[in-house]
């Protein structure tokens, strides 16, 4: 980061104001702004902020818990969104996730884990505004891709999708018609290595799924059991 750029501002919504602090001065030192509220209610309104680049959201809060923020942002928000979460939870991790949250974080956590998060989430975004694809529209089996303005159609209905869930389309359909490992598509996306529990990929892809079925009375996603995902070059019965 230059002396002219602006640091990445993250917006923390957890009651724990111990935790804030010392995130806040952990984050600062590695060059990021940190903004804190401690209840769902005030990080629902800041989340709205147009230059907030990434929300930590807690899931246990007073007034509005994690996921009835999630739910009040709905599908527009793009802001990305990192779930912390109770260790062990894996309730929490999943419904998260299907509310559109783009990643989870187990608490306790350590700052250097949560970092690596952070750092992924933004990364994977500058590298899709920033990516010089030969096209910016992108059409296979009936599925639009407008890189431009990040947008998703299918069958001409526009679906709406969060970042990651674009990432992870995008991925599978550059490699259409071919198996996409789990471990691939966390790698590549989410910028970690798949561990035994983690049921991200899975989850993201039934989404992605979902929501193109929304507007299409066909599958455009094959899922091949111990093997991972193809992303259909054509319609098939």
């Amino acid at each position: 980061m230059t002396s002219f750029e602006q640091p990445q501002h993250i917006l923390l919504i957890d009651d724990d104001q111990e935790l804030a602090e010392l995130l806040s001065e952990y984050l600062a030192s590695e060059g990021f702004k940190l903004s804190c509220c401690f209840d769902g209610t005030s990080g629902l309104a800041k989340a709205f902020d147009d230059d907030i680049d990434l929300i930590l959201l807690d899931v246990m809060m007073p007034k509005l818990n994690g996921f009835e923020v999630l739910k009040a942002l709905g599908s527009q928000h793009k802001t990305p969104i990192l779930m912390l979460t109770a260790k062990g939870d894996e309730a929490d991790r999943v419904l998260g996730l299907e509310l559109g949250a783009d990643d989870y974080l187990a608490k306790p956590y350590n700052h250097r884990e949560l970092l690596a998060r952070i750092k992924a989430i933004l990364r994977r975004i500058d590298i899709a505004k920033n990516s010089n694809t030969h096209s910016s529209i992108e059409t296979i089996n009936n599925v639009t891709l407008n890189h431009g303005t990040r947008t998703v159609s299918c069958h001409q209905q526009e679906v709406i999708l969060t970042g990651t869930e674009y990432q992870i389309l995008h991925y599978l359909m550059q490699h259409h018609g071919q198996i996409v490992s789990k471990e691939s598509l966390s790698e590549t996306v989410l910028g970690r290595r798949l561990t035994s529990f983690d049921r991200s990929i899975d989850m993201h892809v039934s989404n992605i799924r979902r929501k193109l079925l929304s507007n299409s009375p066909i599958d455009k996603l094959k899922t091949v059991r111990g093997a991972g995902y193809i992303f259909l070059s054509g319609e098939t019965q």
